[in-house]
């Protein structure tokens, strides 16, 4: 058995280096340097110049050549891919690899479709895409200029190729996805990274493929003087990579002609850099990440009026320039669906649209421009019930980086992100044995510095808190206003039943007057529950018979301790209990919500 590895990838993306790496395994692998380069010489004829172009089709050394260069290494150039792959098999005799390096753009000269075979040695082919940021590439690009040329096409920078050539792969039905690495991660982590792709080839790693003798390679293509000097200065991954150390690290300008072609890189390498080692190892697994795993592969909607558009929330993200980035500029509002309806949209919207008028936003999304956003977006990711929105509404993207309104000339930017996410779970509340909470040592801003009617994103004042409640091992803390009297938590409103039954709620003077707590104050008057809109002190909470937070995302959730004092029985009160049963029935309840249009096809969602 041998393991025929296809190396493809663009120039300056430490391919030579790789190559070094998997002929330094020693007698278990034929390395071979560009074998489909003559061809695609030939192919291409006057339109590129190289200036070894005549003695690369005729096998020739030119006439000035050095004195060591091995007129072989020219010779060899005469015979194709299946013959120099035939020759490696050859010298291995008992098994082994055979490496074999390609650039992205020699592709098309490749039949992956019928690959190389040999009746009497079984061959597998494999194929590797090695990747580098297209900003390295091009701002390296000088350093060869010479041989290849300044004004480098998409084609030669080799990220749309590569895209290519992963389509090709992806879709054959052998099961033989093509391992994508990133360049990058053989400099920072050379062992690491060598080790994964072996594994990932179904061949044994060896210590012996991080270092390599110096100089000039039997490997190396004949085009080596001319592209090779600094990689033959090179004993190995560390002293391959010594651009990279601070005390000889290059910073090089990138021509802004060479623009076009980083834009028409960028967006497969984004997609290609997803499936690199760095990339799979930023953060916990997939499963420990996602309560629901649905919610790996959502789609999520972003853009300026008349321009949005759905995309996977790995590939998503809005301009640095945003004014949400710059500053936290923006506005939110988070919707929940149950069983095909919006709860409360209308009003959620109109608080949305307050909110964008305070804070002075102009070119603004229209509602209906909103609804059709949430609508397709819901339609997109199936989603009908046991769903959460969050909408963003920034002030848009800026032209220069300021805190100044009127360099955004582009309109608002809406962000619709949607989740699967039940109102009990690890990343909402109990609701049904109750949350504990702590005070906070912040206080609430009041409207003479950041008014909280405004629903808006500069949200630090809620997120220090919130941190303190992590650290004290609670679910999240209530904050007092600036003269020591409960405004509300990080997070909810909050809610407290006295000694005589009374349901009673902070005044909205230091906090948001939520939508959830106005309903839950309607309801209350709808079964009879005596209710009081004031100033509560935290000493009356302590002291109360019941506690309980509202809010869009976890509804009605009982608190059973403060700062360590229980609440009452120390379980769900019989007011809460009540209203939370209202509560449930609302969407089914005639102008409490908003019906999802039909969805044409896919998963319904329940």
């Amino acid at each position: 058995l041998i393991t025929v590895i296809h190396c493809w990838s663009a120039p300056r993306s430490r391919s030579t280096a790789l190559l070094y790496s998997f002929e330094a395994r020693g007698d278990d692998c034929v390395a071979i340097d560009e074998p489909l380069y003559r061809a695609w010489l030939i192919e291409k004829g006057d339109n590129v110049a190289r200036p070894y172009y005549k003695e690369m089709i005729e096998g020739v050394p030119p006439s000035d050549s050095p004195d060591d260069e091995d007129p072989e290494q020219w010779k060899r150039e005469l015979l194709s891919l299946s013959e120099r792959i035939a020759q490696g098999v050859e010298k291995l005799q008992s098994g082994g690899v055979i490496f074999c390096k390609h650039m992205a753009k020699h592709s098309f000269l490749y039949d992956f479709d019928k690959e190389f075979k040999m009746d009497d040695v079984e061959l597998i082919h494999r194929h590797v895409l090695l990747i580098r940021d297209p900003v390295d590439v091009l701002s390296s690009w000088s350093v060869a200029g010479g041989v290849h040329g300044d004004n480098p096409t998409s084609d030669e920078v080799g990220i749309i190729p590569l895209m290519v050539i992963y389509s090709k792969l992806e879709s054959r039905m052998d099961g033989m996805q093509p391992v994508v690495l990133d360049s990058d991660d053989l400099v920072s982590d050379p062992e690491g990274a060598l080790f994964w792709i072996c594994e990932r080839l179904s061949i044994p790693f060896h210590q012996s493929m991080l270092t390599w003798k110096s100089g000039k390679h039997k490997c190396d293509g004949p085009w080596a003087r001319w592209w090779y000097k600094n990689v033959h200065k090179s004993c190995g991954w560390e002293t391959s990579t010594k651009e990279y150390y601070p005390e000889t690290k290059k910073y090089r300008t990138m021509d802004p002609l060479l623009m076009p072609a980083l834009k028409a890189a960028f967006p497969a390498y984004s997609f290609l850099s997803q499936l690199t080692l760095s990339y799979l190892q930023r953060g916990p697994p997939v499963s420990k990440v996602y309560e629901d795993p649905r919610n790996e592969t959502l789609l999520v909607w972003i853009g300026a009026p008349g321009r949005g558009r759905l995309l996977p929330r790995d590939m998503a993200g809005v301009s640095p320039w945003d004014s949400s980035v710059q500053g936290g500029d923006a506005c939110w509002e988070g919707i929940r669906v149950y069983r095909g309806k919006i709860l409360s949209l209308d009003k959620h919207l109109r608080r949305l649209f307050r909110s964008a008028r305070a804070l002075g936003f102009e070119n603004v999304h229209t509602k209906e421009e909103v609804t059709e956003a949430i609508f397709r977006t819901l339609a997109a990711n199936g989603m009908r019930d046991h769903a959460h929105m969050r909408l963003t509404l920034t002030r848009g993207e800026k032209c220069t980086s300021s805190m100044n309104p009127k360099f955004n000339v582009y309109g608002t930017t809406l962000i619709i992100l949607p989740e699967w996410k039940p109102t009990e779970g690890a990343t909402t509340y109990d609701n049904t044995k109750g949350i504990a909470l702590i005070s906070a040592s912040q206080r609430r801003n009041p409207p003479a510095t950041c008014d909280s009617k405004i629903h808006h994103n500069n949200m630090i004042n809620n997120i220090l808190p919130k941190i303190q409640a992590n650290l004290a091992g609670v679910a999240d803390a209530i904050m007092l206003d600036m003269d020591g009297y409960v405004s509300e938590t990080n997070a909810t409103n909050i809610f407290m039943v006295d000694d005589e039954g009374v349901l009673l709620t902070p005044s909205a003077d230091h906090c948001l007057p939520g939508i959830t707590r106005a309903t839950v104050l309607e309801l209350a008057k709808e079964l009879g529950i005596p209710t009081e809109v004031r100033r509560i002190s935290l000493a009356e909470f302590h002291a109360a018979e019941e506690v309980f937070t509202t809010g869009t995302m976890g509804e009605l959730t009982p608190v059973t301790r403060i700062d360590g004092r229980v609440i009452g029985e120390g379980v769900r009160g019989e007011i809460t209990e009540r209203l939370q049963d209202a509560y449930k029935h609302l969407p089914e309840r005639p102008g409490w919500a908003t019906e999802i249009p039909k969805f044409e096809d896919g998963d319904d969602g329940n």
